[in-house]
Order: C-alpha cells, then structure tokens, then sequence
C-alpha cells in the first residue's frame, strides 16, 4: 500500500519533534518476541482426553465452529495466525497438547510425547514453553493437588510436574532458547476454612521436591504462579499472591504476574515494579478479566497499555517473559489470536515511541505541568501509521486486512472440521 510508506514518513518527522527514532523503535518492536498460548485453539481440552471437561475454576463459553481437535489441525491453526503477526514469537504449551498415542498418564508424561512440537517449532523458527497441567483430571477432583492431605494424590502431581521440566529442558536444548515453565495450582477451598497453614505447608515442601532436580538456565526457567479465587475455591486459594511472591523470591524463581489473578480494583501494571525490586525475571500472563478472572481477549485498553508503558519505562523488557493467556469460544480462535498478539505489540509500540527521558527529567524537577501536558500530547501523536509501516515491513496484513485471511481459512479449514 503506497500510503503506508507516506503515513510513516510524516509520523517519523512528527516523533522525532519528541526526540523519537521511529526506525530504532521498530527495530526494537521487532526483536521482543511473545509466547502464543496454544490453549486458545481449543478451549484447554488438550488431547489427553478430546471428551474430557474442564476443572479447576477454568471455563470456556461459546461454541464458534472449527476448533482444533488434532495436535495436527492446531499446528496448522497456530501457524496460520503466525502468519498475520509480525515479528518472531514463541508458542506457549500446556502438558495435555502431547501428541498421545493410546492413554498416557500425566505423571507418565516424557519428551518423546512432544518430539512433534519441537520438529516443528524448528521448522517455524519459534521457541516453546511449557505449563504442567494440575486441573480437569481425576486426582484434582477434590480441588486439591500437591497441597492435597492423601500422599499419594501429592505424589501423583509432583511427578507430572517433575515430568514437565523434563520436558521443558528438552525444549530448551533443542531449539537453543530456554523454555520459561510455569506452574499453577488450583487448589482451594469453595467456603470457610479452618487449616490454611496445612495445605500451603505441603504446597512448599511438595515444590521443594519438585525443584530439587537442577537444570541449566539456558534449557529451562520456572516460574510460579498465584490466584486470587476460583470457581470452588472462592474461599481460600493455598497459591496466594504472597504464597507465590513469597517462595517464587526466596528460591530463585520467577514470579508470574497473570492480569486476572488479583481482585477487581488490583492491577499487575502496578505490581511490576514491586516485584522487580526482588526478583531477577519476572513471566507476565496478560489477560482481559471482565469482573473476575474471565480471561477475555486482550484489547488495547488503558491496563494493557500500562503494562507495556511500566516494562518500557523501566527498562525491564529483557527481563520480562511476556506471554498471553485468554480463551474465548465465542469468536473465530485465530482471529481472537491475532487480536490479542497485536494489540500486546501496540501496547509496546506505544511505550517505545514514548518520550520517557524528557517526562522522568521533568518529574524529578517536580514540573508536573510540563510532566501532564506531555503525556497528553503524545497521545494524538500518530502511532497507527508507525504500526502499520511496521506491520508492511514484516510482510503481514496491514490494518484490517489480516481478517479477510482468517475468514479464508475458516472457509477452507475449519468450517470443514
């Protein structure tokens, strides 16, 4: 599009009035790479159990056409919403998205089961990470996992998740980049309860155990995870924020911040610079949560916009393991994909494109006036025409484009499912 060319061009004369280099920007944007959860493509079944529910205070609604039902048509799904994304990202697993022959326990679980995912992620220049999966089976049916009072129930999850990182440090010294594996239990309590010590006793002693194997940084990271509440646990959740903060610093984890996890007045844009004042890396699971943790498509509202200003601001981008994590049945499944992927990356075009030398300069002289007027000019500054320039240069749909492929595919693919 030749506008797009000319757009850019004004825009750049325009930010460099703010001692912006639009051209550095970009090639910045370029080289921050987002984990793509695998999850949206199928409404967290997984192919452990295609027939299986959902447990563990998750839901799905809707019922939109043509989801993944195969490791195969996923596969094919994720690559075609890479294509209308730019830059290069990485693709975020749960340990359900095997490639299972036959029933395969979760603490049976091992690399060969996911030896197609790394061909693949090979043959696509995308990096993996990976989450074990401790809800929608039977052993988590009393809400409890490793903080469960039967062993044998503690055992059963400490092994898939000592599993996990196996398979997770298999990613890793494979593809070259280490693979962040997160770690989220759903255990809780649905009302009053008296022994909040207990569980969350075992909880500690069961992840001392499942840490105790030792993996080289360059294969895999592990990250810890805490919620606030759950579908039948709203009254005590054992993975509390302090819990997670708490273990995640004093054993050397990173601590992941997911949007949706905390209470409604409760943003992760303001924990982040709390956080980093204790730990090295922190992993984000940017969500949308619409009064509770309801996990919708991210859009580019304030919150979002906010994440993105705080990693920028503060120079914690490399120290930040973005990834998304939101589920939504009611829309085509790749566009809710490519939604939610571009808009983290306007996000973090709008921080990058931030004069935030000049604004911290004048906040420091107390000048709030020039500190409030700045950052209100700046917000009719033409940042579209930089992300569509951005969007050209990457070889992917500009503008609304990119939806005239997925009703494509979806008319090709995945009606036909």
């Amino acid at each position: 599009m030749s506008y797009v060319k000319e757009s850019y061009e004004l825009a750049k004369k325009r930010y460099a009035e703010y001692g912006i280099d639009t051209d550095k920007v970009l090639e910045t944007l370029k080289n921050i790479p987002i984990s793509m959860h695998c999850w949206q493509g199928d409404d967290v079944i997984g192919f452990e159990n295609p027939d299986g529910e959902l447990t563990g205070g998750i839901q799905t609604t809707g019922n939109y056409p043509g989801k993944a039902t195969t490791p195969e048509q996923l596969r094919a799904d994720i690559e075609k919403a890479l294509s209308l994304i730019p830059g290069k990202h990485r693709i975020n697993l749960h340990a359900i998205y095997g490639d299972f022959e036959g029933n395969v326990e979760r603490d049976k679980i091992e690399p060969k089961h996911f030896a197609k995912w790394v061909e693949w992620a090979k043959k696509n220049n995308v990096g993996l990470d990976f989450n074990p999966t401790c809800f929608s089976h039977p052993m988590s049916a009393d809400g409890m996992t490793i903080s469960h009072p039967d062993k044998e129930v503690r055992d059963f999850w400490i092994r898939h998740c000592k599993a996990s990182r196996e398979i997770a440090a298999y990613f890793g010294k494979e593809l070259g980049t280490p693979a962040v594996t997160n770690f989220w239990f759903p255990d809780g309590m649905k009302d009053i309860t008296v022994d909040k010590y207990g569980p969350r006793k075992r909880m500690m002693e069961g992840l001392d155990e499942i840490f105790s194997v030792e993996y080289p940084k360059e294969y895999t990271l592990d990250a810890f995870e805490s919620k606030v509440f759950g579908i039948g646990a709203e009254a005590y959740t054992v993975g509390s924020n302090e819990f997670c903060v708490g273990y995640a610093v004093s054993r050397g984890k990173l601590v992941c911040l997911d949007a949706g996890h905390y209470h409604p007045t409760e943003v992760i844009s303001d924990k982040l610079s709390a956080v980093f004042c204790y730990a090295d890396e922190v992993l984000l699971h940017v969500s949308r949560p619409i009064r509770w943790d309801s996990d919708h498509v991210i859009v580019l509202d304030d919150e979002l916009k906010n994440i993105a200003a705080e990693l920028v601001r503060n120079g914690f981008v490399n120290r930040t393991h973005i990834g998304l994590d939101f589920f939504d049945a009611s829309i085509n499944r790749i566009a809710a994909w490519v939604i939610g992927m571009r808009n983290m990356q306007k996000a973090l075009l709008i921080a990058l494109l931030e004069p935030t030398a000049d604004l911290v300069a004048a906040e420091q002289k107390f000048d709030f006036t020039t500190r409030l007027a700045t950052l209100e000019e700046i917000k009719t500054l033409p940042f579209g025409a930089v992300w569509d320039y951005f969007c050209e240069i990457n070889n992917v749909p500009v503008g609304g484009e990119w939806l005239k492929e997925v009703r494509k595919y979806e008319e090709e693919v995945l009606l036909k499912r």
